[in-house]
């Protein structure tokens, strides 16, 4: 079952009459905040306590990788005014690991520990996820890509002795960190969560047991907690002893209490909001204001999921998919998530019905609104060609059949071409493209496959190759979208993975080609020296600022690809929709020209670039 399809049975399931909390705590009782010193929080009795009394979580999630470092005190700030006490942090494995041993805890957006002690600075908590899985709806559910340059790894399994290694190497690296910053050291971290929903995965408590043991090992004792959907836990039986049971939607708390004895039982993700993936109608939106006034009512911990989104920036937007790798859907670039306050950091007509919600609930008034980053706007311009990716193909890996950029070059995004002599005529059968494929003959563009379905985009995965006597490269472009968050699709390597038959033959005996699309390789682009034959090209243009501000840039008018502003990759865009604009925050624009670079796959000419003030109105 799809994350969606999961989470909605969930969110419509009838709620049952909920099971009275013993001795609740009042709903305007004022709480301890995170000044410095030690604070002690518990597990205790169905209820949290900190410093012996009981305390009530009011989370907020966001996710200081898809958010601008300059701006994450705003947001939390937009947090606390809304009515919270918490911030739930997810972290991204592999945006601190990028290669095996690799790390970087401390540039930019990584400095998770700085985005803590911020959240201590405004007086908030903090709930944090640091998985190793996390979802998300991030590419490969936060576990590094570099994973699959194991053949037969099996991720979140104990007994792989890959995985394994690469968990222990990441914790060992993140726990010391972590440790001065939870709240019995007088940081502002209340309680940690073992994994993530891994109930919907796997059945193996002894797995949870270990990533317990090895957070234990290094110096973080907890409190922890355990997130999923109830019907799963039931099924699985995957609930941890001694750990907090959050529910992921579901509010059959009597139900869970069940499960979980004396230990507190909450909404470890309750959603206000919903994902939007590549070919959806129209951006997702959430219905969360009842379920909200319930939860204060009868005293209940939440965390909301999100209360804001932000941006996938990069390559980090995830994919669901079936267990069986079908029904693919890549997550847009926005991860604005319907959330109260939105991509840019302003608030939706939610937030305020949450904030009348919470005041009427809080015995002090509620801080007054922090300002919103401001908008700025650009005169239309129009990119034009810059270099062709066929002028700057690097050396070829010889192979007989098609295989993944994983297994290949230890490539975890971008491009990949397949190269074979081939005549012309005859059908052409292309199995396993991961994710989006355009095809060529001789230099000429035939026809494109997606793994995507969708009505606008040409079903199946069998083409018609133009006739012709000679042979000719049979060249096949593939673009990747992220690896699948969630289920049991993990394995999804991308390229071609299954075999390219022309008339019912294996074609065998290929080049192939890794375009990695990182910062070294589009430093080393060679120009154009004349216009470009065909699809394939990367487009420079310039973006003049007369004052500065957060930016939207409308792609409406391209095809597929991708965006640069000033070296930073914005995202993908793609014209299937219902995303059209991407954003693009101040810090990382200039007052006076900032360079554009687009990469688009069916375009020859340049199109215009409009701003727009936001992401769909």
């Amino acid at each position: 079952m799809r994350r969606r399809d999961f989470l909605k049975l969930s969110l419509l399931a009838p709620s049952l009459p909920a099971l009275p909390l013993p001795a609740a705590p009042g709903s305007r009782a004022m709480a301890a905040m995170p000044d410095g010193r030690p604070h002690r929080f518990q597990l205790s009795k169905r209820h949290f306590l900190l410093d012996g009394k009981p305390f009530r979580i009011m989370s907020g999630e966001m996710h200081p990788i898809r958010i601008p470092a300059e701006y994450w005190r705003q947001r939390i700030r937009m947090a606390k005014a809304m009515g919270l006490n918490t911030i739930a942090v997810y972290l991204m494995w592999n945006a601190l690991e990028s290669e095996p041993g690799v790390f970087d805890l401390h540039t930019g957006r990584r400095d998770f520990a700085k985005f803590i002690r911020l959240c201590q600075e405004e007086g908030m908590w903090v709930y944090l996820r640091p998985g190793p899985y996390v979802c998300g709806e991030w590419d490969f559910g936060g576990l590094p890509p570099y994973l699959l340059r194991h053949p037969h790894i099996r991720v979140r399994d104990k007994d792989d002795p890959d995985y394994m290694a690469a968990v222990r190497r990441y914790i060992a690296t993140v726990a010391p960190v972590l440790r001065p910053l939870l709240a019995v050291h007088g940081g502002p971290i209340l309680m940690v969560q073992v994994e993530n929903e891994y109930a919907s995965f796997g059945r193996d408590l002894a797995y949870l047991e270990t990533i317990r043991a090895l957070w234990q090992e290094h110096g973080v004792h907890g409190p922890f907690s355990i997130s999923d959907g109830l019907g799963q836990i039931r099924a699985a039986k995957t609930w941890l002893p001694g750990t907090a049971l959050g529910l992921d939607g579901d509010t059959d708390f009597a139900a869970a209490q069940a499960i979980a004895g004396e230990m507190p039982v909450w909404m470890g993700e309750g959603y206000p909001g919903w994902i939007t993936h590549w070919g959806d109608r129209e951006f997702a939106r959430g219905d969360f204001a009842g379920t909200l006034a319930r939860l204060l009512a009868e005293g209940r911990s939440f965390n909301l999921y999100v209360v804001h989104g932000g941006t996938n920036f990069g390559f980090g937007a995830g994919a669901n998919a079936d267990n069986d790798y079908a029904n693919f859907q890549p997550v847009i670039t926005s991860y604005d998530y319907g959330a109260p306050i939105d991509e840019q950091g302003a608030p939706t007509a939610d937030y305020h019905v949450f904030r009348q919600l919470f005041a009427a609930h809080s015995a002090q008034p509620l801080p007054a609104l922090p300002a919103v980053p401001s908008m700025a706007s650009f005169a239309t311009f129009t990119p034009q060609p810059h270099a062709s990716l066929w002028d700057n193909l690097p050396a070829a890996k010889q192979v007989g059949q098609p295989q993944s950029n994983e297994l290949l070059f230890g490539q975890d995004h971008g491009l990949v071409l397949y190269r074979h002599a081939t005549k012309g005529g005859g059908e052409l059968t292309i199995d396993g493209v991961r994710d989006y494929a355009t095809v060529f003959h001789g230099g000429r563009h035939v026809d494109c496959i997606s793994r995507v379905k969708h009505p606008k985009l040409r079903a199946g995965n069998t083409l018609r190759l133009p006739a012709g006597r000679d042979e000719a490269p049979l060249e096949i472009l593939v673009d990747s979208f992220g690896h699948v968050n969630y289920g049991h699709a993990m394995a999804d390597r991308k390229g071609l993975v299954g075999e390219v038959h022309l008339d019912g033959k294996p074609l065998e005996g290929w080049e192939v080609f890794g375009l990695p699309l990182d910062e070294a390789w589009l430093a080393a682009l060679k120009p154009l020296t004349g216009k470009p034959a065909r699809p394939g090209v990367f487009f420079k243009g310039t973006l003049s600022l007369a004052q500065a501000g957060d930016c939207y840039l409308d792609m409406a008018d391209w095809a597929k690809g991708y965006l640069w502003v000033n070296g930073r990759l914005l995202g993908r865009y793609w014209n299937l929709g219902p995303q059209q604009r991407l954003y693009c925050p101040a810090p990382w624009l200039r007052v006076g020209d900032n360079e554009v670079l687009v990469f688009d796959m069916h375009r020859t000419e340049g199109a215009l670039i409009r701003s727009a003030e936001s992401l769909s109105t």
